[in-house]
């Protein structure tokens, strides 16, 4: 209560009347904060909750709902603290505005003032000032109900909606109280409620948009509309990298309904008043095109130059403990192997899209993005207008995978609208636009080695990476990747946190990048890596004639693993593994930490004698620090073993001549709802950091699955996906 009644403190939090009476809460953020607190004006907010004198509150939200639950988790936060009713609590998608900034993003190091949702970061990154914005609004709707009631602010507490005097009984309202509260100072470091307080954090509860989805007010990309519109597509080279030589923009305009043909920086725009006409009228574009020197690159081509740069002497280095050599030289036994991953297309169910008016000087945006703040900076490299003149409106987004975090389809909505004469446009990409222009998930070679004592125990573990590098292509963390050529978002997963306790281990990665534009995909490097090292452990507890489950537990044996090897245990406990299964069925483990979450899996697998498996049952086990909603974990979790598994079974971007080709999901399969497996999730409540939830679901399946094959058939699937061919006997 100090800082309430000694407003010369500096405060974390600020508070204001809001527009129409009310109490409204905004925090700070460092970094995010800065900038504005040296500007002249008032202090810009990352966050706001509102207190309106009806007593209803409103929880404006920077950050993007593609599906994750993340407004849904952060207004429990906002409710829990501030002493409301969920049901009171209204959400509203907040704008581009720097004061949303996130200040940690996917594991890197602090980017002040970036507002975007990826990284499985809302929860872990944004809840607790969120928390600390309900708290704080909490304690100045007190103070200024014991001042209404004259009483002592120690004699009062907030409960559901009103501040109660516990002595005499008496209570008043928050909506009553409201306009008193915003003239109070907001307390530096509010106390936050211990979760064996929690009303509503740690239930499972219904999320505020599933009626929006299913009545279809839910508002997309794809549902803007705005007066005047019209409708672009636009063809794109389609070799990585090339360029317009010409084209036949009368042949186009004698479609019905096309308006203009226009060019710009990614090809040729047909804008039409309708979808239809437009992609007609592009279709009779007869474009010719400058296709550059991709147009030589194939993928047999880019695997085997891997292979080469594979063996060559020269890497960056990512991890070393010990020393590798000497203790490979020495081992027992000696295992190697050689890991293949393909490069991965994101395939959200919303193909890309955006609406933008230029209006000279301004434009207003309304887009199903990631990442508000890199189109923001964007859009201003290409129009010249300064960041404050570009408005972005955030739709509920169909799937992001991090897909969205990319600038390119809002950059064809802005230049489009410019060149058609300053007209609100609606760019749509088709299916085959988004599988052939896309930022895909980075393919990799990986030698591994390993020793083995006498014991069957690894001495020695040595992980070689070569593949192409997502911050070559990502301009906002190119500063991330290193002199020497590491990209950290490559070795995710193999050497960021090591799991294992063997005394000597050396990562390192060669960067080769051959012209496929790559980007972030659902949990990065962890993806790939997460396949890869789970899959060369089980080698290594089978060369050493070792239970795989009792093998990774007694290699994490250490205090940094406990966590891991907790999950470890609850997953193979509710998977029954020394337990029989039914004739032809087999388990396969793995255990993974991302994102500060820690998942182990178990997959049950069976094998025909054709090559055609099934998987039938997967038991997942998450231990994700504090728990928001069980539910919101459970579909998460779910979620992120459909898009891990399906990619396993079926995810590969090929390249010839430096075309993409896939162009449909007849060629692209996405797993079907009968190849869904039996799935639980048993959710461990963890002690510790905040962790995320939308992405660790993901790395552990495609290595239990392959485990799990493994011990059905006994051959090991080196390269994913996985193919009937492979396994026939």
């Amino acid at each position: 209560m100090n800082a309430i009644l000694n407003p010369k403190r500096r405060t974390f939090l600020k508070a204001s009347a809001a527009v129409g009476g009310g109490l409204m809460i905004g925090f700070f953020l460092p970094g995010a904060s800065r900038d504005a607190e040296a500007a002249a004006g008032p202090i810009r907010l990352n966050a706001f909750v509102k207190v309106g004198t009806d007593g209803k509150v409103t929880f404006l939200c920077g950050q993007s709902e593609m599906g994750q639950g993340s407004h849904n988790a952060l207004a429990m936060m906002i409710a829990e603290e501030l002493e409301v009713d969920l049901k009171n609590v209204r959400i509203e998608q907040g704008g581009i505005d720097p004061a949303f900034g996130n200040p940690r993003y996917i594991g890197f190091k602090a980017v002040g003032g970036f507002q975007g949702t990826g990284g499985s970061s809302s929860v872990r990154n944004v809840g607790v000032r969120v928390r600390h914005a309900g708290a704080a609004a909490r304690f100045m709707l007190i103070a200024a109900g014991a001042q209404r009631m004259n009483v002592s602010q120690l004699e009062c507490v907030a409960e559901n909606g009103w501040v109660n005097h516990q002595p005499s009984g008496r209570k008043v309202s928050y909506g009553a109280i409201a306009n008193d509260a915003a003239r109070m100072v907001a307390p530096d470091d509010p106390v936050l409620k211990q979760p064996s307080e929690f009303k509503i954090l740690g239930k499972r509860t219904p999320r505020h948009d599933t009626p929006l989805k299913v009545t279809g007010k839910a508002l997309y990309g794809l549902d803007v509309k705005r007066p005047g519109m019209l409708i672009a597509t636009v063809a794109k080279c389609p070799v990585f990298g090339g360029k317009v030589k010409s084209y036949n923009a009368e042949r186009a305009l004698k479609v019905k309904g096309v308006k203009k043909v226009v060019q710009i920086s990614s090809g040729v725009a047909v804008v039409a008043d309708s979808f239809w006409a437009a992609k007609k009228g592009r279709d009779a574009l007869d474009v010719t095109w400058d296709e550059g020197p991709m147009a030589k690159v194939s993928s047999p081509d880019i695997y085997k130059n891997w292979v080469e740069l594979a063996k060559g002497p020269t890497a960056a280095e990512r991890l070393k403990t010990g020393d590798v050599g000497a203790a490979l030289a020495s081992g027992a036994k000696r295992v190697e192997a050689v890991y293949e991953v393909p490069f991965l297309a994101h395939v959200c169910m919303e193909p890309m899209n955006a609406t933008a008016h230029f209006k000279g000087d301004s434009v207003e945006i309304w887009a199903p993005t990631q990442a508000q703040s890199w189109n923001q900076h964007a859009v201003s490299q290409l129009t010249g207008l300064p960041p404050q003149a570009i408005t972005i409106h955030t739709t509920y987004l169909g799937g992001g995978f991090g897909r969205r975090l990319e600038s390119d389809y809002v950059l064809d909505a802005v230049e489009t609208s410019r060149a058609a004469g300053n007209v609100p446009v609606k760019a749509m990409w088709t299916r085959e636009d988004d599988l052939q222009h896309d930022f895909y998930r980075p393919a990799s070679h990986n030698v591994l080695e390993a020793a083995l004592g006498g014991d069957g125990m690894p001495t020695a573990w040595r992980h070689r990476i070569v593949g192409a590098s997502i911050l070559q292509y990502f301009k906002n963390f190119a500063h991330f990747l290193r002199k020497d050529g590491l990209d950290p978002t490559s070795v995710l997963g193999a050497a960021d946190y090591f799991p294992y306790d063997i005394p000597n281990v050396y990562v390192d990665y060669v960067n080769n990048n051959p012209g496929v534009p790559s980007g972030f995909w659902r949990s990065v490097g962890n993806s790939q890596n997460g396949f890869i090292m789970e899959s060369f452990i089980d080698e290594l507890a089978h060369a050493a004639g070792k239970d795989p489950y009792q093998y990774r537990r007694q290699l994490m044996a250490k205090p940094h693993a406990a966590r891991l090897r907790a999950v470890l245990d609850l997953a193979a406990e509710k998977s029954g593994w020394d337990k029989p299964l039914p004739a032809g069925v087999h388990r396969g483990i793995a255990a993974h930490f991302s994102y500060s979450s820690y998942c182990a899996q178990v997959a049950e697998v069976s094998v025909a004698k054709d090559g055609k498996m099934k998987v039938h049952r997967v038991v997942a086990a998450i231990d994700p620090g504090w728990i928001v909603n069980p539910d919101t974990i459970a579909a998460q979790i779910e979620g992120g073993i459909f898009y891990g598994l399906t990619a396993a079974l079926y995810g590969e971007i090929t390249v010839r001549n430096g075309r993409v080709e896939q162009s449909n999901f007849n060629d692209y399969k996405i797993a079907r709802m009968d190849e869904m497996p039996k799935v639980e999730v048993h959710i461990l409540q963890g002690q510790g950091e905040q962790g995320g939830i939308g992405e660790p679901g993901v790395p552990p399946i495609a290595p239990a699955v392959c485990n799990a094959i493994f011990a059905a058939t006994g051959k090991r699937v080196r390269k994913l996906p996985i193919k009937p061919e492979m396994l026939r006997t």
